[in-house]
């Protein structure tokens, strides 16, 4: 809301305007913000007219889509952070199943490895076994 009053000429003037529609009794701003540090230059709104409802109007617009861009600004990053930390999820887990895969194939050489003694071991027994029974007819025999 735009209120008009008459000054004395004498007297240093300010305007002062909320961004939002509501209307309130609470003490207008003291300065007009003019400065969204986050924006380029290029996109800093202009100071307005002040005699001009439309200018002002404008102005208002200007800072509300500068707010806005700042929001905006603010999501995209959030979304990148949350973006960076499901790449590197997807790493570790890519990671994992590629170790998953290299265990299972350990696993898998292990297995056979192990059954390959085994079967190892059970023929030096039984060979063993043949040998026992051999020296045993040896030492029957002399």
């Amino acid at each position: 809301m735009i209120s008009t009053a008459r000054v004395p000429a004498d007297k240093p003037v300010r305007i002062a305007f909320s961004l939002s529609d509501a209307t309130d009794d609470t003490p207008p701003e003291d300065t007009i913000p003019l400065v969204f540090p986050e924006l380029d230059q290029q996109l800093q709104p202009l100071p307005p007219c002040h005699d001009s409802v439309e200018s002002m109007q404008v102005f208002k617009q200007h800072c509300q889509i500068a707010e806005e861009y700042h929001e905006v600004k603010k999501e995209i990053a959030l979304l990148e952070e949350r973006k960076k930390e499901l790449i590197a999820k997807l790493d570790q887990a890519e990671k994992e199943k590629v170790d998953a895969a290299q265990l299972a194939r350990e696993y898998e050489a292990l297995t056979e490895e192990n059954r390959t003694l085994k079967l190892a071991q059970s023929q030096c027994v039984e060979q063993l076994e043949k040998l026992r029974i051999q020296y045993q007819k040896r030492q029957g025999s002399s």
